[in-house]
Order: structure tokens, then sequence, then C-alpha cells
């Protein structure tokens, strides 16, 4: 089984808040609500979580979810010893008894029959019955089940069933304002807030280019990235080609555009 480690965060996650994002997800753990977060891929939704475990001074738990994630891997199986047989709890089962916030992260990758283990969890019952060992965990308290997802797998026949869909409440991320995202490019990439400004700039226009044939858009990490390596002296455009045009496309037409992009940022 593939370890899924636990993290007690004893520095504060660098997050700067948009709305009321912050407010809500500590009513919802004190109200031992279940929450979704839905946004595009590399917006703040990871760092969001790990930013709520230090606040709120829990445990955190991250999975991260594929297509082979089965519920057993959720939630724990017997293990074959020279002496016989252990059971052996999976990290969703090993949350539910400690108490930490479980975070899956893009959850849309799991199956369906996967996907349906956390039901028990998100409503009043809060339990995870474990049909190998017929034990019934009761969610300990501090417990809380946070998905999280990219809306943009629907164009990929890729969702979230409406019964589960229901059982969360959910929290709508995007990237952030300018001038917010260039104060977590300075902060993140140790950058000067010109250089973090102009950056951010350039990844605003970059991510116009999705309707034009790119697949994904440059995240923040792309953008803080190419920040840490201007700031560790490699010339400005070489650390955007390297750090934020390249891992976007194979397309050459298309990486011909990228880079005219970048020449007309930085003259």
């Amino acid at each position: 089984m593939i370890p899924f480690p636990e993290h007690s965060l004893e520095a504060e996650p660098y997050y700067l808040p948009v709305g009321g994002e912050v407010e809500i997800f500590e009513q919802c753990h004190a109200r031992k609500l279940a929450v979704m977060l839905k946004g595009p891929t590399g917006c703040g939704k990871t760092r969001f979580v790990e930013h709520m475990a230090w606040r709120l001074k829990r445990p955190l738990i991250t999975i991260s979810c594929h297509d082979d994630l089965t519920a057993s891997d959720l939630v724990g199986r017997f293990l074959i010893r020279h002496d016989g047989t252990q059971w052996q709890d999976g990290p969703l089962a090993r949350a539910v008894r400690e108490g930490a916030i479980c975070y899956l992260d893009e959850v849309v990758e799991a199956r369906q029959d996967t996907v349906v283990v956390l039901h028990p969890l998100t409503d009043y019952r809060r339990v995870l019955p474990i049909d190998k060992t017929g034990e019934t965990i009761e969610a300990a308290p501090g417990f809380q089940l946070v998905i999280s997802y990219n809306p943009g797998y629907q164009r990929m026949l890729k969702d979230l069933k409406p019964s589960t869909r229901q059982r969360f409440v959910a929290l709508d991320f995007n990237f952030p304002p300018f001038e917010q995202e260039a104060h977590i490019v300075r902060h993140e990439g140790n950058a000067d807030y010109a250089t973090a400004q102009a950056l951010v700039g350039l990844g605003q226009r970059l991510r116009l280019l999705q309707d034009r044939g790119l697949a994904e858009v440059p995240r923040t990490r792309l953008l803080i990235a190419a920040a840490r390596l201007i700031s560790s002296g490699v010339p400005v455009k070489q650390a955007c080609y390297s750090a934020l045009i390249s891992p976007l496309s194979d397309d050459a037409s298309l990486l011909e555009a990228m880079r005219d992009l970048v020449d007309a940022t930085f003259v």
C-alpha cells in the first residue's frame, strides 16, 4: 500500500484569503460539515487546506486520487505476515480514528465505487463501516472530510454524481486577482514586486490561450518557479522559457506564440 503521511504543520502555510473562504471553512469544521473545493488545477486549493489545518490545529492527511485508487486503499486491508494476517488502516480510517482533516485531492479521478465509501462520513452518521473486519468507526472529534476537483474535468466526462455533490458545502476557487497573485509570487518566489507583477501579467495572457489549444493554463506555482530562477540570477527570458513556457506544451506553433508573449513582456 502506498503510504499517506500525516502532517502536523508547525509553520503557517502562506495563504492570502480572497473572500470569506476561511470563515466558511471554520464554520463547517465547527458544525461537522464536509467541504468541497472547486477550481482549476493550481489555483491554491491544496495550500488553502494546509493553511486551514494549521489554523484549526488539526493533523492533515492528504490523498492524491487516481484511476487505480480502490476503497481498500482508503479504508485498509489485511496484510500477510510470517505469523498470520494483520489489519492495517488506510489513510481515511486513520483520519477518522484520529480526528484529522482528510483531504482527497482531485477526487473525480477516483472511481465511483471508491467515492461511495465517503458517504457515511458526510451526513449525521459520521461513521466509516469496515466490511472486512465488521467494525464501524465513529469519527473522532475534529475529523473533517474535504475533497477538491477541477470543474474542467466535466469536458472529459469526469464529474461527481449529484448524490455525492450534495453531501458537501462547496467553495469556489479561481486564480487570485492580479495584485494578490503578484504578492504571492513575490513572497514565494523571492522576487521584487515589479518582476512579480510582470510574471503575473504574462501568466494572465498565457491563460487566454486555453481556447487556442493550450491543454492546461499556467498555475501560480509555475510563475513562482520562474521568479525563483530570476532571483537566483538566471536571465529573465531564459527563466520564463524553462520554468513557465516549456512545461505547458510540446506544440511548436503554440510554444512560439508563448515565447513571443515572453519577449513582449520583457523587452
